[in-house]
């Protein structure tokens, strides 16, 4: 690769050059590579045995008619990165490891900089000090943004991504060729907490909201523009024609989806650097990760239906025959090594990167059924799974997707499932018995709790239930308007309501709720990685008292088995696995029966 070029010194230089990387093959003997000399005899032989260095040596048709046509297609500037970093190349359809050379060293060292001491100091202007960690980020971001790469920074969340986002745009604003205004995409939820702290650690520094009627753009020449996906969804035509220095999209996980109509409009912005920002880059499966870098680096790692020939399938294969507890493959290794160059990721648990932040346990709380409940989860599982044992296609997918809604829903609270409009609440459900003991004693405490459920539904029957009770509590979902949402967080977070419900979805990214020291998980979502993010908006920066985490698990029920099936998928984040419910229902009639039948607890 690139032989006969001079290693690049420069990686904008690089890039922005409209040229190609030749590639061509290079023949080995015994692991020795051929000298051009060489290589022309066996290309000039015409027969199938030469020799080459006082052997006689057989040559299949293949390898003559690679020695005769050693020049391959030529890659681009962003393959040649591709190559560099894997040590791979695809030709045709194989993976071909490349002979490493001056070239490709020089390249992958200007991309891989040592992290370890930062080349940039903070802005003068950020009204604030970055930890260690936090300096780091800021080094990576300007790197990757001045290259004009992009990027996916994917620390954990509450460990400061908006501050270093915030510095990022400060430090672009002291250098002429990368001033110009950020504009930051975000879910409405978000608006007022970026606006704050923007106001907090840029003071003196431009902000408006691009939202709401009579939302434009003109003038703003410098300083931040926030707007939401679905505003950034009708308007990206109009955000388009605006020359942006920086583009931003944060809790970067709901552009996933590279076919939606929200990840689509995304594109259609230009910007000098785009920088995607997620405390969680990988969910459910690969091509999520594939979604998010095709953005913040286009090309890098080939349209999706390659990267699934190229990755994801062979990845899968691996992961299929690799003994349990293996590691990973030799593919998923250098697709790691591919992607780290694009992706920052720092956890909470990284020795150095929070240590004074405060201790976080987790437990699980087995809760029986009622009779009630019991009753009915195996009058469901009964007529439910018969329906299914005689259907096919989609409609036996439906059922089943029914099926495990409603033994959740049975789980929580009959009411729930029934659907009763004015029910009678309390001793009926084991969950609810144990949120009230440990209410009493988290309130007993001059404690605050954060109480989840993924189903509104069920937050309107706690709300009722804890008003009946004389508990002070507030709701918050997907259709609580922004300016209420802020009004709600302010609340909670001053104090005035010691009890804060909310909808899992909706309120289980980029709130900041560290006055609870206590999560409750009243029903388990099917992906960890949504339940982590919810238990983020108290363990964070800003904590000052230990959390636990509390989940409420009903005993011999689905839900005690999809815990065991939650802590595997902890593990295995960066593979690719089935999208919670629609994984259950590829299930056989007998698989799924076991995993949904009421077993007794001893």
């Amino acid at each position: 690769v690139g032989r006969d070029r001079t290693p690049p010194a420069d990686m904008r230089a690089f890039l922005g050059d409209d040229g190609t990387v030749d590639l061509r093959w290079q023949l080995h003997l015994d692991g020795d590579p051929l000298t051009d000399e060489e290589a022309a005899a066996v290309a000039d032989a015409g027969r199938p045995v030469v020799r080459l260095r006082g052997d006689q040596v057989f040559l299949g048709p293949e390898l003559a008619r690679k020695a005769r046509d050693r020049a391959l297609p030529p890659l681009t500037a962003v393959e040649a990165l591709a190559v560099a970093l894997t040590g791979y190349a695809e030709i045709g359809r194989a993976q071909v490891p490349v002979a490493d050379g001056p070239w490709l060293a020089a390249l992958r060292t200007l991309l891989t900089a040592p992290a370890g001491d930062t080349a940039v100091e903070q802005p003068a202007a950020l009204a604030a000090r970055l930890r260690a960690y936090q300096l780091r980020g800021l080094d990576w971001l300007v790197r990757m943004t001045s290259l004009g790469l992009g990027g996916c920074l994917a620390d954990d969340m509450g460990l400061g991504k908006t501050v270093q986002l915030i510095a990022l745009h400060l430090h672009r604003q002291e250098h002429q060729g990368t001033r110009g205004p950020t504009l930051v995409v975000c879910p409405a939820s978000l608006l007022g907490n970026w606006e704050r702290e923007i106001r907090r650690f840029a003071p003196g520094t431009a902000v408006r909201r691009f939202h709401g009627a009579g939302r434009g753009v003109e003038g703003a020449d410098d300083g931040f523009v926030l707007t939401t996906y679905g505003t950034m969804r009708l308007d990206a035509e109009r955000l388009g024609a605006h020359r942006w220095g920086l583009l931003v999209a944060d809790e970067a996980q709901h552009v996933k989806n590279a076919s939606s109509a929200t990840a689509r409009a995304l594109r259609l912005i230009p910007a000098a650097a785009r920088i995607a920002l997620t405390g969680t880059p990988v969910e459910n499966g690969l091509s999520e990760l594939w979604a998010l870098l095709d953005w913040t680096s286009p090309g890098l790692l080939g349209t999706q239906a390659r990267f699934r020939r190229r990755w994801i399938a062979p990845i899968e294969a691996e992961r299929s025959a690799a003994a349990p507890g293996g590691g990973p493959g030799a593919t998923a290794e250098r697709l790691a090594h591919l992607v780290r160059p694009f992706l920052l990721r720092r956890r909470k648990s990284d020795p150095g990167v929070a240590p004074e932040l405060p201790p976080k346990t987790e437990t699980d709380h087995p809760v029986s059924l009622t009779a009630e409940q019991s009753g009915l989860y195996e009058e469901q599982v009964r007529t439910t799974m018969a329906e299914i044992r005689s259907a096919t296609g989609i409609a036996r997918g439906g059922l089943v997707l029914r099926l495990l809604t409603g033994l959740k829903q049975i789980c929580n609270h009959p009411a729930q499932f029934l659907k009763e409009t004015e029910p009678t609440l309390s001793g009926r459900s084991g969950k609810l018995a144990l949120l009230d003991e440990l209410l009493d004693t988290i309130l007993a405490a001059d404690g605050a709790a954060l109480v989840f459920t993924q189903y509104v539904t069920m937050a309107r029957l706690l709300e009722r239930h804890l008003r009946e009770r004389g508990i002070a509590a507030q709701l918050l979902h997907g259709g609580t308007p922004v300016a209420r949402r802020e009004e709600l967080v302010r609340r909670f977070q001053d104090g005035e309501v010691p009890v804060f419900l909310l909808s899992l979805k909706a309120a289980g990214t980029g709130l900041n709720l560290t006055r609870a020291d206590h999560v409750v998980h009243y029903d388990r979502w099917w992906n960890p990685a949504v339940e982590a993010q919810a238990t983020d908006r108290a363990h964070r920066i800003g904590q000052t008292r230990p959390v636990q985490v509390h989940r409420l698990i009903a005993e011999g029920t689905i839900e005690d088995r999809i815990a065991s099936l939650m802590d595997a998928k902890r593990e295995l984040a960066d593979a690719v696995l089935g999208s919670g419910e629609r994984a259950l229902s590829r299930l056989g009639n007998d698989e799924l029966a076991s995993l949904v039948a009421l077993r007794s607890v001893r």
